[in-house]
């Protein structure tokens, strides 16, 4: 066996051991599960006011910016900086 068909062979195999890979992957995906119930905390708090509204924008522009800082320490930390 001369070296290109090989090469032609290893492709062909990790050609199908990656579709057969792929096909049994998804097979794990396709009953998904349920998503997480959060009636119980967003049952006790009343969205209809303006105040409640501007209160949840900002902790999600909080929660945004504590995660843009947090991430940014770790890249310092790995970096080296």
């Amino acid at each position: 066996m001369t070296n290109s068909k090989r090469k032609n062979a290893f492709f062909i195999l990790k050609a199908f051991l990656g579709l057969f890979l792929m096909a049994f992957g998804l097979e794990a995906f396709a009953e998904a599960p349920e998503p997480p119930d959060f009636t119980s905390l967003t049952e006790a708090v009343d969205f209809s006011t303006v105040k409640t509204a501007l209160m949840a924008i900002m902790a999600a522009l909080a929660a945004v910016f504590i995660v843009s800082r947090g991430g940014s320490m770790i890249l310092r930390k790995i970096g080296g900086r």
